[in-house]
């Protein structure tokens, strides 16, 4: 069964393995997800579980929204998301805590990265850069993009400035270093995209179990 949870994204800190080690972890805090919404391959051609996750007020939520949530009786969310799991035994309303996991477990996690602005080849990309002596007025541009008439256009994909992070990202492969349920905590091994007080999706790996 695919296991997945919605949460926040608290920093990094360290922690100390058995044998003394120093192992960097990203604390992520899970309070319970609750089950808004299950789809079925009858109604809607699939299974998946909708998640919400982060209470908010009334007046921060359309009433189309409301009415939504209205259904699971359990409150309002501003994070809504679907994770496309079995749904056999679950029900709407149901809290989906930090106890899916176990240390071990190996996780991808989806966030959203860092915003950077407009940036240039070498910060964008790691371009190298001309020498910045002797008038070679050749410094951080990006240098040739290709031929000239023929073919008559950039090719999709070259390297060019523009707009860096902001957009969405998967970390991969993640092991699960400790779970505290009794703080809604999950530590994970390693760096995940965002910054903090960033929302998460935490899924089960798919290429490592």
């Amino acid at each position: 069964m695919t296991k997945g949870l919605i949460g926040k994204k608290i920093g990094m800190t360290q922690v100390f393995s058995d044998e003394g080690i120093s192992v960097p972890v990203t604390v992520i805090e899970v309070e319970p997800s609750v089950v808004i919404q299950k789809k079925t391959k009858e109604t809607d051609g699939y299974e998946a579980l909708q998640l919400g996750y982060g209470r908010v007020k009334q007046k921060s939520v359309t009433k189309a929204l409301q009415g939504h949530f209205r259904k699971a009786d359990k409150g309002l969310f501003r994070v809504l998301r679907e994770f496309k799991m079995d749904i056999e035994g679950c029900e709407l309303g149901q809290e989906m805590k930090a106890e899916v996991f176990e240390p071990g477990d190996y996780v991808d996690i989806v966030g959203t990265t860092k915003g950077k602005g407009f940036a240039g080849v070498v910060k964008r990309h790691g371009f190298r850069g001309g020498r910045s002596t002797h008038g070679s007025m050749f410094h951080r541009a990006p240098g040739s993009i290709g031929a000239s008439a023929d073919p008559s256009r950039v090719f999709k994909g070259t390297r060019l400035p523009g707009q860096m992070g902001g957009g969405r990202k998967t970390v991969q492969n993640l092991q699960v270093w400790a779970v505290r349920p009794d703080l809604n905590v999950i530590l994970v091994k390693g760096a995940v995209p965002g910054c903090k007080n960033g929302f998460l999706l935490i899924k089960q790996a798919i290429k490592k179990s």
